[in-house]
């Protein structure tokens, strides 16, 4: 008879952690295409982050009662702000952001340019904190900026739309704003309630903010189009609810309590090549060279500076919706 070892359960443990970290990144970064072809059909952006997180909450909200019966939580002064934060900014902002960014641009460079959220919130700290990262962190943060322009190709022939590359860049910094919040300690709501809380919360804002005309709100039941074929609008959009939110973020935790923060943030990169490669059989996308090896260079960039942050990371956040 074989004995186990230690090691093997850990082993197990890691693959599927591994496992579901890639099932968490294929399906946020299918968000994009998906959201796309709604747009393209003539939805508007909010439109379209309204339906993915009013219906992402409910989901959600019903496998937060499922999961965590029995367990004890408490919603105090300081997990609410939290809360109401991370549902205005991490979920509201972030993506109303980065399905306008997809209006001009192709997806792969959108989410491009939101994963510049690292190298934001690395300024930012080291101005408010008065310190210079370390060396690696700061040819890391080179190596992305030096990225930034190869997806912008600045000196081609291509032009990008600006106002895109503005909404990117906002997506960004509500990405970094997730990672914010995600660090503060002091908060007593698990990972599935503040999923499930920031998409009701998220969902809330975009519907307020259309009624009062702050964010255009229209909706159409025009078929879209998807592999080059006409497909009813109900499939994005089912997909954006079921697969892009609730399942990204079930198996997002999941993969967090396998692997920890750290491990599966590294894993979660691959988000990017997800929906470079959804945009290409989808929607016919696919960036060009320089775009391509900016990417690399952006990817590469941030691996360098989450190896070598100074802070430890928090043991089990909520992972971001589109990250």
């Amino acid at each position: 008879m074989s004995r186990s070892t230690p090691a093997q359960p850990q082993r197990a443990t890691a693959r599927s952690g591994i496992l579901l970290a890639l099932l968490s990144a294929a399906t946020f970064g299918s968000s994009g295409p998906m959201a796309k072809a709604l747009i393209e059909a003539g939805w508007t952006a909010g439109a379209a982050v309204l339906v993915r997180l009013g219906g992402a909450a409910v989901l959600l909200t019903i496998a937060a009662a499922f999961m965590l019966r029995g367990q004890r939580w408490r919603l105090h002064a300081g997990s609410a702000r939290t809360l109401l934060l991370y549902g205005l900014i991490a979920m509201a902002l972030t993506q109303l952001a980065f399905f306008n960014a997809v209006r001009t641009l192709d997806v792969g460079v959108a989410l491009l340019l939101e994963f510049l959220a690292p190298v934001l919130l690395l300024t930012y700290t080291s101005l408010r904190a008065r310190t210079l990262p370390s060396r690696p962190t700061l040819i890391g943060a080179g190596l992305s900026l030096v990225g930034l322009v190869f997806v912008l190709d600045l000196t081609g022939a291509s032009s990008l739309d600006p106002v895109g590359v503005l909404w990117g860049l906002l997506a960004a910094c509500g990405l970094g704003g997730f990672f914010i919040l995600s660090e503060r300690r002091d908060d007593d709501l698990p990972p599935l309630v503040m999923a499930a809380g920031g998409t009701a919360v998220g969902a809330v804002a975009i519907a307020v903010a259309g009624l009062i005309g702050v964010v255009p709100l229209a909706f159409t039941a025009t078929d879209t189009v998807l592999a080059g074929g006409a497909v009813s609008w109900i499939i994005p959009a089912a997909w954006l609810v079921l697969i892009s939110t609730a399942a990204a973020y079930l198996s997002g935790i999941g993969a967090i309590r396998r692997l920890g923060s750290r491990s599966a943030s590294f894993v979660a990169l691959t988000e990017v090549l997800f929906a470079v490669l959804v945009a290409w059989m989808l929607l016919a996308e696919l960036p060009g060279p320089p775009q391509l090896l900016g990417g690399a260079c952006i990817i590469g960039g941030i691996v360098l500076i989450q190896r070598h942050r100074r802070v430890p990371p928090p043991p089990t956040p909520a992972p971001a919706i589109d990250a």
